[in-house]
């Protein structure tokens, strides 16, 4: 079996860790940690900082968040498969990084699977199909019957090409047959501004940037793309209650650590952020955003990471979608 040179060095590396583990287990946390995250003030970097100041006081050590958002997280998590792995680097890792990237670039400075080990999801949350609050569309079965009657006068907007927003919208439309041309834009703050002028007719994105325009009444909200209804918009339907049995889309951020990283460092951290994620105080910050905490094992997962990558990649290659 042959092994890529990285791979290699992750596993030799892997090896010394283990017969020093003991020296290790009475050190670690001995120094601060860095939490390598997305650009300030993106859904990531939010999150990273709130974690940060509990994990850090829950280790006894400062952990420090580090921002990197350079070519899609694909830079973040480059650094991070090559750092040690010793506990003292941590990847705030997302579903871009994890599962859509690896299928949508030809080229990346990681291997999604081989070069981290899973530690904990931390945090997963619903996204929501929007119209303008003046559009003639008032219901999911109002757009479909729209976009079925005229095949491609339909647009729709997304933050980027191969953003989740954007393959959740991908998802819609094989799931429904509809045709409909997507607009892609640099970010979610120019979204909202073509979606505000009428540039673009729907669009689908995540809760947060999108709640205060839905509760002022600029935005109407036609269903969400979870398995249930969320707190804050009781009368907006899921998508498979509104019309597309079977639909269901989340999206999610967690934390990983080099491939090699000792699993006594790694059981440490998936119980202190599973504590924080799902603490009272944890509950409320991810309500705020429509979204919930962690919960899962690292094994767990590890499961999970695999089998968005598996679903991703498929989704990504029947669409046809490459990075631009």
């Amino acid at each position: 079996m042959k092994l890529h040179r990285r791979q290699f060095l992750n596993l030799s590396v892997a090896g010394c860790a283990a017969l020093a583990w003991p020296a290790l287990a009475a050190e670690w946390p001995s120094r601060p940690i860095r939490l390598i995250a997305g650009g300030a003030g993106s859904v990531t970097d939010i999150r990273a900082r709130w974690l940060a100041e509990r994990l850090g006081s829950a280790l006894g050590q400062p952990v420090i968040v580090e921002n990197n958002a350079a070519a899609g997280g694909n830079l973040a998590a480059e650094q991070v498969a090559r750092a040690a792995p010793d506990g003292y680097t941590l990847l705030l890792t997302h579903q871009g990084i994890a599962a859509i990237n690896p299928h949508l670039f030809a080229r990346l400075g990681y291997d999604a699977l081989a070069d981290f080990v899973p530690v904990a999801r931390f945090g997963i949350g619903q996204l929501a199909l929007v119209v303008l609050a003046a559009s003639p569309i008032r219901s999911v079965a109002d757009l479909l019957a729209r976009a079925r009657a005229r095949p491609g006068a339909m647009n729709y907007g997304s933050n980027g090409n191969g953003t989740p927003p954007h393959l959740a919208a991908e998802q819609l439309k094989r799931m429904t047959g509809i045709e409909a041309v997507h607009v892609p834009y640099k970010g979610g703050g120019a979204l909202l501004t073509a979606l505000l002028g009428s540039q673009v007719d729907w669009a689908i994105e995540g809760l947060t940037p999108l709640l205060p325009h839905a509760k002022s009444g600029a935005l109407r909200a036609l269903a969400v793309t979870g398995g249930r209804r969320v707190p804050d918009w009781p009368d907006v339907p899921t998508l498979a209650e509104a019309g597309v049995p079977g639909y269901e889309y989340i999206g999610w951020t967690g934390v990983s650590a080099p491939a090699g990283t000792p699993k006594p460092i790694v059981d440490r951290l998936n119980a202190e952020i599973n504590r924080a994620a799902t603490s009272d105080e944890g509950q409320r910050f991810f309500a705020k955003a429509g979204a919930e905490g962690g919960g899962l094992s690292p094994a767990d997962f590890a499961d999970f990471v695999r089998a968005e990558h598996t679903r991703f990649g498929r989704l990504i290659r029947e669409a046809g979608l490459k990075a631009e």
